[in-house]
């Protein structure tokens, strides 16, 4: 059984990342997305959010499962017990700095490779660093994230700002 880890922060998840899990998830016959827990980082949803909302968005992909996690990826993948990591690449800088995460992976779990899928042409632009300030500003993000997460996002942007304002 060819069995794949996805890691990633997906705060949000964004088309971008939609396309690389349906395309990865067509490759193998199980997909895992692995929602990563960084604590050196405050993200705008929760992991346990983060991990509703993947599931939420990928109901239709049979081969997908969606879990938490903190620590090294390729540790991760090893406890699903995959063979490959997928990672997506949208510019020359992802791959500078994936090909040298991999080669690390490569050493730390030499049973464990990773797939580079490059992101379709029309999320190159994408991610969720980009969309978090159009939301900030009240600008539409309708043509970069799942309808399902639009609202979610606002209302965690306005909490946030609501809170620093009270500070």
């Amino acid at each position: 059984m060819r069995k794949a880890v996805y890691p990633g922060s997906f705060d949000p998840v964004t088309f971008g990342h939609l396309d690389i899990i349906r395309r990865s998830a067509a490759l193998v016959d199980e997909l895992v997305v692995g929602v990563l827990t960084n604590s050196a980082k405050t993200p705008l949803f929760s992991a346990e959010e983060r991990v509703n909302i993947l599931k939420d968005v990928t109901k239709d992909i049979s081969n997908v499962r969606i879990m938490a996690f903190n620590g090294l990826s390729v540790e991760f993948a090893k406890s699903c017990g995959a063979q490959f990591m997928v990672r997506g690449l949208r510019a020359i800088t992802d791959f500078d700095y994936e090909l040298q995460m991999s080669q690390t992976n490569r050493i730390l779990q030499s049973g464990i490779d990773t797939i580079f899928l490059s992101t379709s042409l029309e999320y190159a632009y994408l991610s969720s660093t980009t969309v978090k300030e159009i939301a900030s500003y009240h600008g539409d993000i309708s043509k970069f994230v799942p309808e399902e997460v639009i609202d979610r996002i606002y209302i965690k942007i306005g909490e946030k700002k609501s809170k620093k304002n009270k500070e």
